[in-house]
């Protein structure tokens, strides 16, 4: 599939549920949010379903987000499905790590191939402050667990905010040298209004890099093919690499190659426009898979040239908010 842009559209992030057990500052306000009602969200069957389709109509890449996916129930199953997938896409995940040490092992045997790791700070205290949860200790404990069942190459996503933990980036940079990760800093994207972290709190990915050049001499790495938004660099002997994503200030559209499935069965072509193709009435409805492949192929028909975030210079007014869209 190929959008009015000529990007190949090859890769599909579905939300398996907006239900968190993080309050994450630049997420959600501390009470959270409403959820959506258990008879919205997409049964299993239905988001196996589009997936299915998807990869018949090329998509090669599968990503599981949330809110936190491990919270729902029947997610193991559900991955050991889409393993089986004759055309074997890539099958991914992203996770804030607190259920990660228990179910880490089981969703390698099944098939899973790597996780990323959403994780702003190495202190407990702050890891609270941030998350108005505690649980540092049990997310470290999900990257050991994920890193010994193979779950690899392991990346680690950092999102540094100026006056709350962007003096980690060097402690969390150092990681690099021990461990066979990819530490990845990305900038702040303040995508809704009402959060705790107001837009000029974001550290700019020039910032981001003139940090890791401080550590010491810091080597760029070629990109290889649709190498991802990371800036990929490494250190002389580290094991592993860290990763500059400028969200906001360099504008990666170019290269995008996504489509986002909602929790509640909406297909979005892009994280920052509000427009969405509603496949949960016709799944329901019982439409036949070419209608789905209509709907899917019509996604990527209107899928926008760019963002414009650095151009509003604010958060802009959303009717999703991060946990709802699935990153």
């Amino acid at each position: 599939m190929r959008d009015t842009f000529n990007r190949k559209i090859d890769y599909l992030r579905i939300s398996v549920t907006d239900r968190c057990n993080l309050r994450c500052r630049y997420c959600m306000p501390e009470e959270g949010v409403p959820s959506v009602g258990h008879g919205q969200v997409l049964s299993f069957e239905e988001l196996f379903r589009v997936a299915r389709i998807a990869v018949e109509q090329g998509v090669c890449k599968i990503r599981l987000t949330g809110g936190e996916p491990l919270v729902r129930k029947g997610l193991i199953s559900f991955v050991e499905r889409l393993c089986q997938l004759p055309q074997q896409p890539e099958l991914t995940l992203t996770s804030n790590g607190l259920l990660l040490a228990a179910q880490a092992g089981e969703l390698k045997s099944v098939g899973l191939q790597r996780v990323n790791v959403s994780l702003d700070t190495l202190k407990p205290e702050r890891f609270e402050q941030i998350t108005r949860r505690p649980g540092l200790e049990q997310v470290l404990a999900g990257i050991y667990a994920a890193e010994a069942a193979g779950l690899l190459p392991l990346k680690l996503n950092m999102v540094p905010i100026r006056g709350v933990n962007a003096d980690e980036i060097a402690d969390f940079a150092r990681l690099t040298f021990a461990h066979n990760w990819q530490v990845r800093f990305i900038e702040f994207m303040p995508v809704s209004g009402g959060l705790d972290y107001p837009p000029e709190s974001r550290f700019s990915a020039a910032e981001i890099t003139e940090v890791l050049r401080g550590i010491a001499p810091l080597q760029e790495l070629a990109r290889k093919g649709p190498a991802g938004p990371a800036r990929l660099f490494q250190y002389a002997g580290a094991k592993g690499v860290v990763g500059v994503i400028p969200a906001v200030s360099e504008h990666f559209c170019g290269e995008c190659n996504r489509l986002r499935l909602t929790s509640d069965g909406f297909l979005r072509p892009c994280l920052f426009c509000e427009n969405e193709i509603d496949l949960r009435t016709p799944l329901r409805a019982g439409c036949s898979d070419d209608d789905l492949v209509r709907l899917l192929r019509g996604a990527v028909e209107i899928k926008p040239e760019r963002h414009h975030l650095a151009e509003e210079q604010g958060v802009q007014t959303r009717i999703r908010k991060m946990q709802g869209i699935g990153g």
